[in-house]
């Protein structure tokens, strides 16, 4: 299933993109010179790139499960990196990363020898060698004596080849690497294109992708045609036919676009730095200085400068992927520079992020953002932090300044479920060259073996970072002892993860959140109570995801009366919530969460079936995001052995009540139960408890006839349902009860659950 859509555009100050995927090839294709301002709504899981992670498509609905003919999705899937084994004896432990909804594949065994406890083992043949440069005073202007500085030194490439046939992720990735190279090399160079006032972001972050393989490429084989395709597309980046002038042909006033150019260009000065001649290196080096460093330079000591807005920025990514690029390029320069740019801004971005880039983690490690802006801001984290420790020996504390950042890991690992993130409010730009890979960096320097494990079955782990991130050491099942669910309660999103099992695509999977509706970077919808839904391979329940990001005011603030609640996918209705009095939630709303878990956890197996007594729950008090309501609880529980999902809302309002969700599913309502199904796939949802005459009925998802006209037209909802119920203004419970229909579960299997008040349930309270 190929995808032939577009994306969102993106509005300033926020980046974006469409590649598209070649489901022959298994490669990006080039991006139209023009594109679409408006996306049309589509089915997660999509395959989107090789390079570019899932949650990048707009929303969180799933449908058909049939699995994509690419085999090459991760750099092996089922393909040739099954060939090689490691030191057990083993392959790749998922049997496949090309599914529909890129997640991996597990085999059903119960192959304890390999899937054990997670951990390294730095005596293991594969290890690493010891980094022979070992300052005694690490400092960012003392970088190492030779070349590359940047991520991966010289005496980690040497050590490469070998690790490469030892062990079947390398090999897999290797392969992978080199394909894309292959892809990218007869591709013409990057054609420029200003997208409104996000500018050149893709450019950018599609010439950085390509330096990567490029450079990586020449490395492996020291074939200079690499090289010399690696200069082409600098050239251009720099010629007069890249922008509408010089003084801003890197569109400094998007300074994600100048920072991600800067860092494209670094790359290739360091990494071919044996091949260039002076006169190549000059190329290089006059218009990083002119377009690059020297706008960064001036975003940080003019103060009249509005581009360096980001240097206070933390609760978003601008400052780690700002300050990433700047510190990139001026390692690789630093030796060079006559000017003295770089070595001004080595003093001033390493402090900078330690200030913010490395808050944008909160306290219980959620992205202040969204699930999908994790991916930008901590590849900008975990570059900057890698590029110190290579080029200097150290990373000058911004791995640990923040003693919450360590647990970001699990915040990426529980927000995925089988069908793909719990995609709450705008899913981004497109993922060019950011990846979950900084898990690998993490799960080294945090001792968090479970991160590697997790990320190196993921589709996305094939680029040249994660060849010198990736720990082959470690050992073990990410999923043995894992904890089937996590709460995160900082006030800021205040979410719960549920599931069934880790490793089977069919496995039940609850997400839901509340948190406060500002303060997200003008990335985050009024979704208090927003839930998704997995079971049997699909996405029952979901989120739409990004509107489009060049509507005018999408971005405007995130004030009560902001521009930006008046579209449909960024409104109270377009989430999975109640809609009271046909409004708005409050943007001051502050919601309290209570829940608990039976703390079951999988062992070493992939065939795993939770204990009848194993549950978990989750409730949250919003009465505060209301208007009109005396009070308004959610609560929402896995019963019956995690094999159904009890939703309960308890309501007393002086208005009408719409209880949404949205689906992909074709709905079927009938009275007080609807039947859902999506590819032959069925789920029942039952209404329990409600109040008399409510029922289920349907709607496509469409803003209601008495909503005020958004400043721009919405993009179209195409394939997606609104499951409805309709509640008058009052006092009363309501339970929605959902049965997935599992294959061989007869019908007197399924349990009615009792009626049990939200501040009085407990992990008994529905047995």
């Amino acid at each position: 299933m190929a995808a032939n859509y577009t994306t969102p555009s993106d509005h300033s100050p926020y980046g974006s993109g469409d590649p598209y995927y070649n489901e022959s090839t298994g490669y990006i294709t080039p991006h139209p010179a023009k594109k679409a301002g408006v996306s049309n709504w589509i089915k997660i899981g999509v395959p989107v790139a090789i390079l570019v992670i899932v949650g990048a498509v707009v929303g969180g609905i799933l449908g058909s499960k049939k699995a994509a003919s690419s085999s090459s999705a991760s750099g092996g899937g089922t393909g040739s990196a099954a060939s090689v084994t490691g030191s057990n004896g083993l392959g790749r432990f998922a049997s496949a990363t090309n599914s529909l909804y890129l997640v991996p594949l597990y085999p059903s065994t119960t192959n304890t020898a390999a899937f054990t406890t997670p951990t390294f083992n730095p005596s293991d043949s594969l290890a690493w060698p010891q980094d022979p440069f070992q300052p005694s005073t690490p400092s960012v202007l003392t970088t190492r004596p030779d070349r590359p500085l940047l991520i991966a030194p010289a005496y980690k490439w040497q050590a490469l080849s070998s690790l490469i046939k030892s062990d079947p992720y390398l090999s897999g990735w290797n392969d992978t690497i080199f394909g894309n190279a292959t892809q990218y090399f007869s591709l013409p160079p990057a054609q420029y294109f200003m997208d409104g006032d996000s500018g050149i972001l893709d450019n950018s972050r599609d010439i950085k992708r390509r330096i990567k393989a490029f450079g990586y490429a020449y490395r492996m084989t020291n074939d200079t045609k690499w090289a010399d395709r690696a200069m082409t597309e600098l050239m251009n980046a720099a010629g007069s036919s890249f922008g509408p002038n010089d003084n801003t042909k890197w569109n400094p006033q998007h300074f994600l676009d100048t920072a991600e150019m800067s860092s494209a260009f670094g790359i290739a000065y360091d990494w071919f730095y044996d091949h260039w001649s002076d006169a190549e290196k000059k190329q290089i080096l006059s218009p990083l200085i002119q377009y690059g460093l020297q706008p960064g330079l001036s975003a940080y000591t003019d103060a009249t400068n509005f581009n360096g807005w980001w240097k206070t920025n933390t609760t978003g990514n601008w400052n780690c992927v700002c300050n990433a690029g700047l510190t990139l390029a001026s390692l690789a320069i630093l030796a060079d520079d006559t000017t003295g740019v770089a070595k001004q801004l080595l003093g001033l971005t390493v402090d900078n992020a330690k200030q913010n880039c490395a808050y944008g983690v909160t306290s219980d490690g959620s992205w202040t953002e969204t699930p999908n802006y994790w991916y930008f801001g901590t590849t900008g984290h975990a570059e900057m932090a890698a590029a110190l420790i290579s080029a200097t020996g150290s990373d000058y504390g911004l791995l640990d300044v923040n003693p919450n950042f360590y647990k970001t890991g699990l915040y990426h690992m529980y927000s995925f479920g089988p069908g793909s993130l719990f995609s709450y409010g705008d899913h981004g730009p497109n993922k060019y060259s950011s990846t979950a890979n900084g898990m690998f960096l993490y799960g080294s320097h945090y001792q968090q073996p479970q991160y590697t494990l997790f990320q190196r079955e993921q589709f996305d782990a094939a680029e040249p970072w994660s060849m010198f991130w990736y720990d082959p050491t470690v050992s073990g099942a990410f999923w043995d002892g894992m904890p089937l669910d996590h709460f995160f309660d900082d006030g800021a999103d205040q979410w719960g993860s549920m599931r069934s099992t880790w490793t089977d695509e069919n496995a039940l999977y609850v997400a839901i959140k509340a948190g406060t509706d500002q303060g997200h970077q003008t990335h985050n919808d009024l979704d208090a109570g927003t839930f998704v839904v997995d079971a049997l391979g699909t996405r029952w329940a979901g989120e739409l995801g990004s509107g489009d990001y060049r509507s005018p005011f999408y971005f405007s603030n995130d004030t009560q009366d902001s521009e930006r609640w008046l579209y449909y996918r960024k409104r109270t209705e377009g989430q999975n919530t109640l809609l009271i009095g046909s409004a708005n939630q409050s943007v001051l709303g502050t919601p309290s969460v209570n829940h608990g878990t039976s703390n079951t956890s999988q062992g070493s197996s992939t065939v795993f079936t939770p204990p009848q007594d194993s549950t978990a729950y989750w409730t949250t008090d919003l009465t505060s995001s209301y208007f009109n309501v005396n009070s308004v609880k959610r609560g929402i529980r896995m019963i019956n052995g995690r094999r159904q999902v009890l939703l309960q809302d308890e309501i007393n309002s002086q208005s009408e009540v719409m209880w949404r969700m949205h689906t992909n599913a074709t709905i079927v309502p009938n009275g007080q139960s609807a039947m859902l199904t999506i590819d032959g796939k069925t789920m029942q949802v039952s209404l329990l408890n409600a109040p008399s005459g409510a029922s289920f009925t349907k709607s496509a998802a469409v803003r209601l006839s008495s909503d005020p006209t958004p400043p721009e037209a919405d993009q179209s909802n195409d394939g997606v349902n609104v499951l409805i119920i309709d509640l008058p203004a009052g006092t009363y419970t309501l339970q929605v009860l959902f049965n997935p229909q599992w294959n061989g579960m007869s019908s007197s299997a399924f349990v009615t659950p009792p009626s049990v008040p939200l501040d009085n349930w407990s992990l008994t309270s529905h047995s």
